[in-house]
Parts: C-alpha cells; structure tokens; sequence
C-alpha cells in the first residue's frame, strides 16, 4: 500500500453528491489487520510484530466498529462493491476470523452480486496452508506481495520467502481463486536495466492478470529511511529509475496488461476495484487499528474522513469503551475533495471528469488553476477532451510536479 478552503456544498444537495458519487465511483468497505510476522524495512504501513495475538478479540473489535461505521455514515444495505482486507498481514488472520467478518459485511451492507473481496497475503509455506480455508470463507481475490523473483533481493527487502517459495504459492493460489493479483518492487540500489528487464519477463510469464509494479521509495520512519539518512544506503539514480519505468510500462502494454494506473497492470475487466474505488473518488468505511475512511455524509453536505488510532491495543480498547477506535472524524470543504479527486483521479489512464468534480465540488475556478491546465496541455504533459483530463505519457513522469501546478 502514500487540503484548501473553498466553497462547501450545501446540505440541500447531499443526496446528489453521494447519488453521483456512488454511480460513477462504487462503495467499499477496508479491514485493516495490523499484524505481522517481522516488519520490512521499506514498508511505512500501520503494522506490529507480536508473539501472541487474540485474533477473536481483535476480530469481534472490527465487527463492532463496522457496525458503528455504519451508523455514522447512514450506508446500511448500500449495495456494497469490494472488500478489501490490507495489512499489516491479513493472511495471518485465521480463515474462521475473515468468515465472521464477512457475515457481519453481508449483514449490513448489501453485496452485489460480484462483489470483489481480496486478501493480501505472503507467499510463505506457511500462509499457503490457509489458501483454501480463506476461498472457502469468501475470499474471491488473493493480492501476493512476492516483490522479486531473486533470492538476494528478497534477502535484501526483508522478505521472508524465497523465489522458488513465492512461485509454488502464487501457482496454487492460481488454482483455487478466481482472481490473483501480485506485487513487485523494482528500481532497488545499484539494480541494472537489463536485470529488471529479464526479471519482468519472468513476471509477465507468470500468468497473472493483475500486477502491481512499485518503484522503491524511501520512506519517512522506515529502516531503509534510517540508513540512507545515515549514508549506508544509496538509492537508485533518478535516470535509471526512470529508465525502469519506462521499459516496465512498453513491456506490460506489449503483454496485454496495459497501466490502467501508474503502477498497476492489468488485463481488461481484471483491474482493482477497490482501489478504483479509492483513485476515482468513491466511498469506502473503513475498520480496524489506522483504518482510513472516506465518504459524503448525507446529514451534513460534506464528505468525511475517518482514521482509527494506530496503537492496537489502544484501538481495541476504545472500541470496547465506545464502539469504534477513531481519533479522526473531519468534514471536509469542497476544495479539499477537489485536490483528492485531482491528485487520484490522474493516476488513471482514464483520467478525471472535471464536470462531475465540478458538481461535487463547486466551480472549477476555485481549485484548479486553468490557465496552467493549458499551457502543460500545450507542452504535452496533459490532454483535455471534452472535460476528461489525463496525464499524457511524458506527463506520468512528473506527476506530482504537474499535479502541484494546477492545483490552487
């Protein structure tokens, strides 16, 4: 798994905005499962090492602040469009925990028919055991986090599974879920051009449908933060990196998994969606230690934040005292929805709609800066047609340069 003032819409028109919100963008709901086995030391996520953990105390703990999160958010029997269980790693929960969390979902909420539910998971041996058990509880998509196919580079990520590992296990979960997504880190120190370009193929090989290609960053908090602050890690030169990205996007388009978001490939019709949910504005509840939620509140005009503490045991004890763990509850105004739906939205290829932005969020002259929207078309690092704004290819490679200067 990275504000302004403005106009705020009025409570008169909070139907319209979470009417529209939800045609066009979906509903989900997110479970957080903080634990792990070790921590990476790349990885800034809300996760905790622990020897014992009472996954029945902690489960029950997420259905009770589901539960509130639906009363705040009026959502209950909404058709509801994924589940997603992120981590941390969810993979160590037990199948029988998911399942109860799982009836209690399709207990307030209403689930399509073909509503996507993933698990991210390890590709340990380990893990691999419960692949069944987690199929049989509901589970319809596995998301693996192999990130390389080298021992070394795994030994260097901190992973705890070997190459040959992660293959056999991304295989059988193949066999057994209808949908298998993986993850990869790519642009690692002193990682050459023609590695990854033969590390990719072997990637594309593989047969997945769904890959996520993540460039490695460094990290506020991590272990490889620490170093590189100290001088004992250098990352990769910003040329090279490029270089990567580059080569990595021709290979995966070439492949028929084209880059439907900055870092994520896929073949048609096998694109996240959940977290198209997340890049096109939607509205997801989310639940468990450092859980984030969005979503238009129908009492107050406005969409809402939500974020969970981060401390476990704090968490539950919350919950168990109030019947949520939040710190964080905040309305925010029409131009902060504005800068999210900008800054997400022009991840996707297929862009942002500045209209339904502009319906939401009131006049477009009060978040974006026009004028410079046309001079970065006329340098080609934008494209406007018909009110859907896209970042061009030479745009994708300074994103958040171009998403700074257009943003009031």
């Amino acid at each position: 798994m990275t504000g302004k003032p403005g106009k705020t819409p009025s409570d008169s028109k909070s139907a319209d905005h979470q009417h529209l919100n939800g045609l066009s963008s979906g509903f989900g709901v997110y479970i957080h499962w903080p634990f792990c086995h070790k921590k990476c030391p790349y990885c800034d996520f809300n996760s905790h090492v622990r020897d014992e953990i009472d996954q029945s105390g902690f489960g029950q703990a997420i259905i009770t602040e589901l539960k509130t999160m639906a009363d705040i958010s009026g959502f209950h029997r909404r058709p509801l469009d994924s589940v997603f269980f992120g981590g941390g790693t969810p993979s160590l929960m037990e199948a029988e925990v998911v399942g109860h969390i799982l009836k209690a979902i399709a207990s307030l909420f209403s689930l399509s028919d073909d509503c996507e539910i993933t698990l991210e998971a390890n590709p340990t041996f380990l893990e691999a055991e419960r692949l069944y058990a987690f199929h049989d509880q509901g589970i319809n998509r596995l998301s693996l986090g192999i990130q390389s196919l080298k021992d070394d580079q795994l030994a260097f990520l901190g992973r705890q599974h070997s190459a040959t590992e992660a293959r056999t296990v991304l295989s059988k979960a193949q066999n057994i879920f209808p949908r298998v997504s993986a993850d990869f880190i790519y642009a690692l120190p002193d990682q050459e051009l023609n590695e990854w370009q033969q590390q990719l193929s072997q990637i594309l090989d593989l047969g997945c449908d769904h890959l996520s290609l993540y460039q490695l960053t460094l990290e506020q908090g991590t272990t490889f933060y620490s170093l590189a602050k100290r001088g004992r890690l250098t990352m990769l030169d910003d040329t090279m990196a490029l270089d990567q990205f580059l080569l990595t996007q021709e290979m995966c388009q070439n492949r028929g998994l084209p880059a439907y978001e900055v870092s994520n490939h896929a073949k048609s019709g096998q694109e996240s969606r959940h977290n198209l949910i997340y890049w096109r504005g939607g509205d997801w509840l989310g639940a468990g230690p450092g859980a984030i939620g969005r979503f238009w509140h129908q009492a107050t005009g406005k969409r809402m934040e939500t974020r969970a503490r981060k401390d476990p045991d704090a968490w539950r004890e919350d919950v168990n005292k109030q019947g949520h763990g939040l710190s964080h509850q905040h309305g925010e105004d029409a131009a902060e929805f504005a800068s999210e739906a900008v800054m997400m939205g022009l991840r996707l290829r297929e862009g942002i709609d500045l209209n339904l932005i502009e319906t939401l969020a009131g006049p477009r002259s009060e978040w974006l800066n026009s004028d410079e929207v046309m001079h970065l078309c006329r340098q080609g690092l934008l494209a406007l047609q018909e009110d859907c704004l896209t970042l061009t290819d030479d745009g994708k490679t300074v994103m958040n340069t171009v998403i700074g200067r257009i943003l009031k």
